[in-house]
């Protein structure tokens, strides 16, 4: 076999939108190498302390084939403003839309 122990990792760096009780918004944006677990995750209260007991929707996500990437990525989108967050998540409707 061709590609015998390769094991291709993959990595996602995804924006969560968490609405808290009085229905305010803010954004989440973290890293993973299995999404879905990640969000059952949050949604059970073994995920960040931020989205406890909040709804959450996935707005975004980005994937990459090494962990140090998506580290690098997630940190950059955690300085963006929540404008500029929201205008990557509208650029993606965009492109679904199409």
């Amino acid at each position: 076999m061709l590609f015998s122990g390769f094991e291709m990792s993959i990595y996602f760096v995804y924006i969560l939108e968490v609405i808290d009780k009085s229905g305010k918004k803010m954004f989440y944006t973290g890293y993973t190498n299995n999404l879905y677990r990640r969000w059952k995750e949050h949604g059970n209260g073994a995920g960040a302390k931020f989205c406890r007991g909040k709804r959450r929707e996935l707005r975004y996500f980005e994937i990459f084939s090494s962990k140090k990437e998506a580290m690098k990525r997630e940190l950059e989108i955690k300085t963006f403003s929540r404008q500029k967050k929201r205008g990557l998540i509208d650029n993606i409707k965009d492109i679904q839309t199409s």
